[in-house]
């Protein structure tokens, strides 16, 4: 079985992930994509503005129409900080052990590479996979770290956060179900 990992907060999900997770299926010929939202990510503030309950909600809604998808509780429901090597643990054990098991990031994740927990252990446990994403340049990259180019799609969480604040739309930039959501329980207002 082959496996991939893909965290974040999700907050909101939006095309860019879902294109994401649908290049790395084909790319890496996975079973199934798990898409993993944080509960408090270790390397960036999130403001409570929206709950993690609602983060994972939206990430069931945008994958919930691709049977190679899946959604994991697993670091919301430890409600503290959330670690990659734990993530990766658990989901280790919850696998054959002939499972290969592909951790997939954004090269915007790159530059806190060198602090994260345990980084030798992530790599035992896992083929750690970089997406490469606009306006995110490699520098120097690990030997055990593959890259895969994708479709570049120039769109952040953030700048959907910042548009929706300014009560502006980001129809299009998320799944309709999502958008759907957002509206009708009036997040990131």
């Amino acid at each position: 079985m082959r496996i991939g990992i893909l965290g974040g907060t999700f907050n909101p999900i939006h095309i860019g992930h879902l294109i994401l997770a649908e290049e790395a299926v084909w790319r890496l010929r996975l079973d199934k994509l798990i898409f993993v939202p944080t509960y408090i990510p270790p390397h960036k503030k999130i403001k409570k503005e929206v709950s993690a309950r609602d983060r994972y909600r939206m990430a069931c809604l945008a994958a919930g129409h691709n049977q190679k998808f899946e959604v994991s509780r697993i670091e919301i429901e430890r409600k503290q900080k959330s670690y990659s090597v734990d993530t990766l643990r658990y989901f280790r054990q919850r696998y054959s052990p002939n499972a290969k098991i592909f951790f997939i990031t954004g090269s915007d994740c790159l530059k806190d590479l060198s602090s994260w927990k345990d980084i030798n252990q992530i790599l035992k446990l896992a083929k750690f996979i970089v997406a490469r994403r606009p306006g995110y340049p490699f520098r120097k990259i690990s030997k055990h770290v593959k890259v895969m180019s994708l479709t570049g799609i120039a769109v952040s969480s953030s700048e959907l956060r910042r548009r929706l604040r300014q009560g502006r739309s980001v129809r299009y930039l998320v799944p309709e179900v999502v958008w759907d959501y957002i509206v009708r329980k009036k997040l990131y207002c």
